[in-house]
């Protein structure tokens, strides 16, 4: 099994947050793989800044999530490890960065992001930021 470390964000602008759909219909949150001796925080600002041109500012770690994938390519399993981080945008912003991976980007009350997020655990780890977003901001959630 190839192993393979990732980072992403779970980027809040006041009572919303920012998913993208991929080319599978999936709605996910932003990540990718730790390359080019990049530290987790920059990988996951850069995946962010790449794939909703979105400039945001780490406000606290979110945790980590582990899952398993069989790559056609590779002809093997796969294990993305991912470190993840919550995130704060000044503005609502945001474009498509990577129009061949991605059919939609945008910001979602965090109310409605539960019901499209697609994986239950990129719904918890939402969640969860979500509380930490509201304390390290002084906002009710």
């Amino acid at each position: 099994m190839q192993l393979r470390d990732c980072a992403g964000g779970v980027v809040f602008c006041g009572e919303k947050v920012f998913l993208l759909k991929n080319e599978k219909g999936e709605w996910v949150l932003p990540k990718g793989i730790i390359r080019d001796r990049l530290t987790a925080e920059e990988t996951a600002m850069h995946s962010v800044r790449n794939e909703g041109g979105i400039v945001a500012s780490i406000l606290d770690s979110a945790g980590r999530t582990y899952y398993e994938f069989y790559s056609i390519t590779r002809q093997k399993p796969v294990c993305n490890r991912v470190a993840w981080f919550v995130m704060h945008a000044e503005t609502e912003a945001c474009s498509i960065g990577e129009p061949e991976k991605m059919l939609e980007v945008g910001y979602f009350l965090v109310s409605e992001a539960v019901g499209m997020i697609t994986y239950s655990q990129d719904r918890s780890l939402m969640t969860q930021s979500y509380r930490k977003y509201c304390e390290k901001t002084g906002r009710s959630g």
